[in-house]
């Protein structure tokens, strides 16, 4: 057994036998002490090593103009790379160390392929996470789901590292171990069912530009209203307009209904619909008196005017006795106001004039009539939208009384007891 060992192994195996080790125990001993000290020296190789290549690749990435080394440092490549110089010593050692003792040298050896097969995907996924910062720097992929498929090339790079890594333990063909999966692909799909839709729906969200990060959208099975600030593999996190952040699966976005504002986003205008509900025993007809004193408004006295003229002619042609006002046509306070709010919404200076714009009647309720302002602002911003629609109502609110008209309200306390006051 002995002559088959290097110059180091039988120098530290006779300086044992020599002080009345056994033979096996020496050698164990011996064995011991050689793959401590191996262990040592590359361990202080490796914290050596690594440091320089670190200090090195940070100097040089500080001196360039771009921005993807910096990434490089932040994913730890440089720190990977500097266990690679380490990791050629050790294969180099190790016939020496283990000179005449097979079984050893090839269990090392196996433990060090698999090192190497983890070490290189340590490399790619931070190579993958590198290019993932970097693209996210761009304005082209700002809005992509750059981040499932990095997931998706990681995860391919582990199955591939795995196969080889159990391919180098058992001495197996890999090709065996596809087989093998092969008949488990039940299992597979059964462990990785999230990842698989997700993944499915990243290509599907992306290829049909149905999500982008940075996109407002509703989903209220989740509870989800606000900004897409995150899409990945299995999730999409949206940041909720009180800070919250839900969480919704990938696969939900092709599966459930959401609503995504992007299109108002990019249009001209941010849409306003919101109805004014008028008491049905307010409306009444016109006479003379009522119309002279309603073109006092100004925004309604031309129409009132030419509005009448055509009425006049059309009562006097097919011969209607108007000493009834419900004979032949008539103006009504509410046409009149509906006219008015036209008008307002054509001259106030924050709508669109050139998205659609309209006062129409909705089908009566038991709370009156509701009548509805179809409008476009043309400031999208939250704040100033939300401020510009209740000086629009405001206004119209305020302008209804002038009409002769009353917007319905649910009776208060105060109601009741001024009609008892009255009775």
């Amino acid at each position: 057994m002995m002559e088959n060992l290097n110059w180091l192994t039988k120098l530290v195996y006779n300086y044992l036998r020599e002080h009345g080790f056994e033979e096996q125990t020496a050698f164990n001993i011996n064995l011991l002490v050689n793959v401590t000290i191996l262990l040592v020296a590359v361990i202080l190789f490796d914290w050596i090593c690594r440091k320089v290549v670190v200090q090195a690749f940070k100097a040089f990435s500080d001196k360039t103009k771009t921005t993807f080394d910096d990434f490089l440092v932040e994913s730890n490549f440089p720190k990977y790379v500097g266990h690679v110089i380490p990791l050629i010593l050790v294969v180099n050692l190790i016939p020496a160390i283990f000179q005449g003792l097979e079984d050893w040298k090839i269990a090392v050896m196996a433990i060090t392929d698999v090192y190497l097969i983890i070490l290189i995907i340590w490399i790619l996924r931070s190579l993958v996470k590198t290019t993932r910062d970097f693209l996210k720097t761009k304005e082209a992929f700002r809005d992509k789901p750059v981040d499932s498929f990095a997931q998706v090339i990681i995860i391919v790079f582990w199955i591939i590292g795995c196969l080889f890594i159990f391919s180098t333990l058992t001495g197996k063909s890999i090709l065996y171990f596809l087989g093998t999966l092969g008949a488990a692909s039940a299992v597979i799909l059964l462990v990785f069912k999230d990842s698989i839709l997700g993944f499915v729906a990243s290509i599907q969200v992306s290829v049909n530009d149905m999500v982008r990060v940075g996109d407002w959208i509703t989903l209220s099975k989740y509870g989800a209203d606000g900004d897409v600030f995150e899409i990945n593999l299995t999730t999409v996190k949206v940041r909720n307009f009180d800070n919250t952040i839900t969480t919704i699966p990938t696969y939900a976005l092709i599966s459930d209904s959401f609503q995504n504002w992007r299109g108002m986003q990019n249009s001209g205008g941010r849409r306003i619909k919101r109805a004014i509900y008028i008491k049905t025993n307010s409306v009444r007809f016109l006479t003379k008196e009522d119309l002279a004193k309603f073109s006092k408004i100004k925004d309604v006295a031309d129409y009132i005017e030419h509005r009448q003229r055509d009425i006049d002619n059309f009562n006097r042609e097919h011969k209607y006795d108007k000493t009834n006002l419900v004979n032949g046509r008539n103006q009504t306070n509410l046409g009149i106001f509906r006219k008015y709010c036209d008008e307002y919404l054509k001259t106030h200076p924050a709508t669109n004039k050139d998205m659609t714009m309209m006062t129409r009647h909705l089908a009566p309720t038991p709370q009156g009539i509701p009548l509805e302002i179809y409008v476009f602002c043309s400031d999208k911003r939250w704040v100033n939208y939300e401020r510009i629609m209740a000086d629009i109502f405001e206004h119209l609110i305020a302008a209804v009384p002038y009409f002769d008209l009353e917007i319905y309200e649910l009776p208060t306390g105060k109601d009741f007891h001024i009609q008892q006051e009255q009775v």
